[in-house]
């Protein structure tokens, strides 16, 4: 089969052209080795057999950056099959030629045993082939329906038969524990509720191979079980799935077996029931992962101490409204002292969006005030907020942090363009913005192409996050609020993040950390508050939190959870 190069950008334009057609080591202490993985890879060869995808001396480049390098890789019938890696290692590239976004230099593809030539998702999907993207593919304006039905021919003709439609799609939720209002319109989702959409968009189809890419990057705990249960159920019915994550407990939870991607390059496949998260951790980052950031001690002195006790941000009595013009936020009420990290936990669509928004200054408080080292901030400008002293990381990166026409080094400093030293009388100084943006760039491990250069589009969601994160907390905040601020990152980055937040912490700032992952806020926060449908339902200390208690609150069941929780000031 004869490939052809082509040029990143086009490959990217290409991927929203056909939009509407798309919404159409045995375990161990020893550190395994290539040696070892390379033999674990031949005990496959009888089930690659069997494969209903097998992909042969892929190879990918953008610009000077080798992004699959002679990979092979093979997709038994009826199994999950995890791609492993850190950001950067090739995952995403090597599914997007698979689903024929781009087109690899060499290599050849077989689609159940037959030699493919896949040059656009148009032809994926007739071969039975559909992917659930990292970044949605949505159009906001239309309904639940509207998007799952698009690209796909009618019953009635030139007519949209969304009666049936919804049906379905209200079968397919209740099947699989996918809670959607077919009749919602998208763009007042939540982050979590669209992400349910893009699955269901896939299973609409009735495809037979299934790519996820980083499925679970928003959904609570109980909703990530709820989708394990949903995949296992679908291979039963014959579907073959490729997982594609960075998330060394789910490859164990869900997979059969896995195949880690290190700087394009396959290391090996191993059965996921003859690994351990250690050994996979290893093989994905190179070395081990020593320590938790969350176990650290981080002692103080008394001066200190009663310093980190001074409230830096008071929420009183807030109120504010949803894309719909319903109250997300009732009455709540928050205090978060400076040098401490506060985790709100609760299920994704209970405010968290909300109040992240009414604290920069995107939302309108309807009611209530919020203080802010002692000024009133509630329905100022983003810019004044952020000059008086908050660093803010948004949930969705592609709405609200990035431009993504823009280059690295111009979304760098998208807050402080026209402040000294990026500004000058009448251009802006291009030596200290490249000086800034490679600094970071170095600092952050934020990898692209072409460097400070590279627009931000061209770059894999975990890099697209480290460019928001390099550019808040390069700031010198007197606030933090990061929403979901690991979300998409590998084991490597995640650690990175959490140590700069700590970082923040005993530099004196207040972070306010906002995330649906019950482990990171238990790792890294001083304390913990549950919101429940716009209220928080108490603030707990980290060294006395009971996860299944907090799990009950976090349900909006206070009585069976037994506490007493302060309540919040």
């Amino acid at each position: 089969m004869e490939m052809t190069k082509t040029n990143p950008l086009s490959n990217f334009l290409c991927k929203f052209k056909n939009i509407p057609v798309i919404n159409h080591f045995q375990k161990g202490t020893k550190e395994p080795t290539t040696d070892t993985v390379k033999e674990k890879d031949r005990k496959h060869s009888e089930k690659d057999e069997e494969a209903v995808v097998r992909m042969t001396g892929i190879t990918c480049w953008f610009g000077n950056l080798i992004a699959n390098q002679n990979i092979n890789f093979h997709l038994a019938k009826g199994e999950i099959h995890a791609l492993l890696g850190e950001n950067g290692a090739g995952k995403t590239t090597l599914m997007s030629i698979l689903y024929g976004l781009y087109q690899p230099e060499s290599g050849d593809i077989y689609i159940r045993g037959e030699p493919v030539d896949i040059k656009s998702p148009l032809d994926a999907i007739d071969l039975g082939i559909a992917m659930v993207h990292q970044h949605f593919l949505l159009t906001l304006p239309h309904t639940v329906t509207e998007n799952i039905i698009v690209g796909l021919k009618s019953s009635r003709g030139i007519f949209l038969d969304t009666g049936k439609a919804e049906k379905k799609i209200l079968e397919l939720s209740k099947k699989y524990g996918l809670e959607v209002d077919p009749r919602a319109i998208v763009g007042n989702l939540s982050v979590g509720e669209q992400q349910r959409v893009e699955i269901i968009k896939a299973l609409y189809r009735e495809i037979d191979i299934l790519i996820l890419d980083e499925p679970t990057s928003m959904l609570t705990p109980r909703e990530e079980e709820g989708l394990f249960a949903a995949l296992r159920l679908m291979v039963k019915q014959g579907l073959s799935i490729i997982f594609i994550t960075h998330k060394l407990h789910e490859v164990m939870a869900v997979s059969t077996r896995v195949t880690i991607l290190r700087n394009g390059k396959v290391i090996g496949t191993v059965n996921s029931s003859e690994t351990s998260e250690s050994d996979l951790a290893k093989l994905m980052m190179g070395h081990s992962v020593v320590q938790q950031v969350g176990d650290r001690g981080h002692g103080c002195g008394e001066g200190e101490a009663r310093e980190k006790t001074e409230t830096i941000l008071r929420i009183e009595d807030v109120t504010a409204l949803n894309n719909s013009k319903i109250p997300s936020l009732s009455g709540l009420s928050l205090e978060l002292r400076k040098g401490e990290i506060m985790g709100i936990v609760g299920v994704d669509g209970n405010g968290q969006s909300e109040l992240a928004e009414v604290i920069s200054g995107l939302r309108k408080v309807e009611k209530g005030h919020i203080i802010m080292a002692g000024r009133s901030i509630e329905n100022l400008s983003p810019r004044k907020i952020r000059e008086w002293g908050l660093a803010y990381v948004p949930e969705d990166l592609l709405a609200t942090g990035l431009i993504l026409e823009y280059s690295i080094a111009q979304n760098l400093i998208l807050d402080r363009w026209y402040q000294k030293p990026y500004s000058g009388r009448l251009f802006l100084k291009e030596h200290e913005i490249r000086r800034f943006a490679e600094k970071a760039i170095s600092d952050f491990d934020i990898r692209s192409a072409t460097g400070i250069d590279s627009p931000v589009r061209t770059m894999s969601g975990g890099n697209m996050q480290k460019v928001v994160l390099a550019r808040e907390l390069s700031r010198k905040p007197k606030v933090l609020v990061a929403h979901n601020p690991t979300r998409g990152l590998d084991i490597g980055a995640t650690e990175y993040i959490h140590t700069q937040l700590i970082a923040q912490k005993e530099s004196g700032v207040g972070v306010l950390l906002l995330s649906l992952d019950l482990e990171e806020i238990l790792s890294i926060s001083d304390r913990i508050a549950v919101i429940y449908e716009g209220k928080i339902m108490g603030v707990f200390e980290k060294d006395v939190a009971d996860t299944d208690k907090i799990g009950l609150l976090i349900g909006g069941n206070l009585s069976k959870s037994g506490l007493q929780p302060k309540p919040p000031p």
